[in-house]
């Protein structure tokens, strides 16, 4: 019986957190996007060019060195940001440059946007810069879609496939 009472107790101890966790699994309901638009998404990591050009050390520079310290070249680790643009029917969704990662700026870029765009017939540009150039891009996509309401299209930039992946 007085086993009975403790296990009778910690049931109705219960019910209130089973009876909560029942109802906040399923509201309220939330919406991540908007039902009637579909979604542009860009997501991918990519490592650009270094910022600085690799230098030769000199003689007198290598003998000054300690032995286990000798190099030939002294290369920074630091890459250059990422700018992207994106474009559809001629008008400008992202422009918009990423840092590379890491405390000596030497990762990957990381791009990750949603972007809730109408439905229909359209045309994408994306352009991307990953070098020290100041004007132009070093890859281009274009791409003709259409798009129904609640559809993702996924644009994925893999710089061994030759630069943009439509999905």
């Amino acid at each position: 019986m007085f086993k009975l009472r403790y296990i009778l107790g910690q049931i109705i101890a219960f019910i209130p957190f089973a009876m909560g966790i029942g109802y906040f699994s399923d509201s309220p309901s939330y919406t991540y996007h908007d039902p009637e638009k579909a979604l542009i998404m860009v997501s991918f990591s990519h490592a650009s060019e270094h910022k600085d050009e690799c230098r030769r050390f000199s003689q007198e520079e290598l003998s000054a060195m300690a032995p286990n310290m000798r190099r030939p070249m002294d290369c920074s680790r630091e890459r250059v940001p990422v700018y992207i643009e994106l474009m559809m029917d001629g008008q400008n969704l992202l422009s918009q440059s990423y840092n590379p990662t890491g405390l000596a700026k030497d990762g990957a870029a990381s791009i990750y946007e949603s972007i809730p765009v109408e439905p229909g017939q359209h045309e994408i540009s994306v352009k991307l810069r990953d070098s020290s150039r100041e004007s132009g891009f070093d890859y281009e996509g274009n791409v003709s879609i259409n798009l129904d309401a609640k559809e993702l299209f996924v644009i994925d930039f893999r710089k061994d496939h030759n630069g943009f992946n439509f999905q």
